[in-house]
């Protein structure tokens, strides 16, 4: 089998292109841009670590906001999956520069599928995040098929790659399935903007951790995915929809292309924090930032309801704090990545 895989030189891309390596014989096609946050260093870490990785590797230089032209797809070769984590994907920035951060998502997606279009992959899968159904209340979890209210420029982006898959699913016949998950996290090297990083350095360097919150002092809660659990959940998902005729629009399913919830444990920000500091042994400073001021279009709560794909059969997630203790381990042996 051969897997085309975007965002390989990023954080979750990296980790799935591991997890790929180490629980399949595919060989994987990697189009990757420095431009964003992506980072050599990430896959050839990957590769000096297994020994049969190089010759099943093809990593191809191509910014994705680009349109795949044909002499390019014929460089890729044939593909059986297309596996697209790619995306722009902070809130912060998607608020400083809403308009190239939401242009490079749209470009990307429509590029990616027009490229599908021509490739006629058996499966192309689309990752998505909770984000884009907005806050969720005190009690409730969002379903695979609930309004779509993004509350920033970074979440309306991920609603618009979902609708126009699902356009090129139910018009074009793109063999399609989307998945939305949760915060991300894992052993692994992420950018230093993200909340992981910035509590590791909180930890390891003494600085001041900001934690947003309400006004009346309650810290934001995320549900919260290891990286490496996500990356088998894809791979389960494609083993299990490999060749299943549901995975592209015919008359008779009109509703809706296949949708699973990627659900991990819900903890508020604050509590990661804490439960990163308690594994490492050390005090942790911190301050409660009143997210309304300092961030508009911040949601105190997401949440998601992962009993459809449970229902299907997938085992699950590792408990949180298994990830949090492997992740304060990993940045003690690995210190150069706190700046990452």
């Amino acid at each position: 089998m051969r897997l085309l895989l975007t965002g390989a030189s990023g954080f979750v891309g990296s980790a799935v292109l591991a997890h790929v390596l180490d629980h399949t014989d595919w060989h994987v096609v990697c189009p990757v841009t420095y431009r964003h946050h992506g980072d050599g260093a990430r896959i050839n870490a990957i590769l000096n670590q297994r020994a049969d990785a190089r010759g099943r590797v093809d990593v191809i230089a191509h910014d994705l906001a680009l349109p795949i032209t044909p002499l390019l797809a014929e460089e890729i070769g044939p593909v059986d999956y297309v596996w697209n984590i790619a995306s722009e994907s902070h809130v912060d920035r998607s608020l400083t520069e809403p308009v190239p951060f939401v242009r490079n998502n749209v470009e990307l997606i429509l590029n990616m599928l027009e490229y599908a279009r021509m490739a006629k992959p058996r499966l192309f899968l689309q990752m998505s995040t909770d984000e884009v159904f907005g806050p969720a209340s005190e009690s409730y979890r969002h379903h695979e098929w609930d309004s779509i209210r993004p509350s920033n420029p970074y979440a309306a982006s991920k609603a618009a790659q979902e609708a126009i898959a699902y356009s090129y699913w139910r018009g074009l016949g793109v063999p399609l399935i989307v998945t939305n998950t949760m915060n991300l996290l894992a052993p692994a090297p992420q950018a230093a903007e993200k909340f992981i990083p910035k509590v590791a350095r909180a930890i390891f360097r003494g600085e001041k951790l900001p934690v947003h919150a309400s006004p009346d002092g309650v810290s934001g809660s995320r549900c919260w995915v290891d990286v490496r659990d996500f990356a088998a959940a894809w791979l389960w998902l494609t083993q299990r929809f490999d060749g299943d005729e549901r995975v592209t629009y015919y008359p008779t399913t009109p509703d809706g292309p296949l949708r699973y919830n990627i659900v991990g444990e819900e903890a508020s920000n604050l509590d990661v924090a804490l439960r990163m500091a308690e594994a490492a042994g050390r005090p942790l400073d911190y301050e409660l930032v009143d997210y309304h001021s300092q961030r508009p279009g911040h949601d105190h709560r997401y949440a998601l309801d992962g009993s459809k794909l449970a229902e299907l059969g997938w085992p699950g997630p590792r408990p949180l704090d298994n990830t949090l203790a492997d992740i304060v381990a990993w940045y003690a042996a690995n210190p150069q990545w706190l700046d990452a």
